[in-house]
């Protein structure tokens, strides 16, 4: 088992990695849109957020030698399912090779996020 962590994605906000590879896969936490370089959330609307998702889930793939190609499943959460037809648009741009996925709408996601996206990936 590998611990994956870069500085180029938000560090944890609790006890647990931003990602492990292990068994030829690599699993993702979740990631919202904290902007690694401000430390919090800047952006306030879904699009903005779900972009910051996807940048961070990019940095911590290519921090473990992976880039989205290698993505399998994903799994997302919207604090507001009227946000789903926003939020597609933009992962629609991240996710070119259309990995399985499953989307949720959630009561509540930390920090008060509007979206959170953990990833699968198989490592090559």
């Amino acid at each position: 088992m590998k611990i994956i962590h870069t500085d180029q994605a938000p560090a944890a906000v609790g006890p647990y990695s931003q990602a492990v590879e292990a068994n030829g896969m690599l699993y993702l936490s979740g990631q919202i849109a904290i902007d690694p370089k401000a430390g919090k959330i800047v952006a306030t609307d879904i699009e903005g957020q779900a972009e910051q998702c996807c940048k961070n889930v990019e940095a911590i793939l290519a921090a473990a030698g992976q880039d989205m190609s290698a993505v399998v499943k994903t799994t997302c959460f919207l604090a507001n399912i009227s946000d789903f037809a926003k939020f597609n648009e933009v992962y629609a741009k991240h996710f070119i090779s259309k990995p399985a996925r499953s989307c949720v709408a959630v009561k509540d996601i930390p920090a008060g996020a509007l979206c959170e996206i953990e990833a699968l990936a198989a490592v090559k």
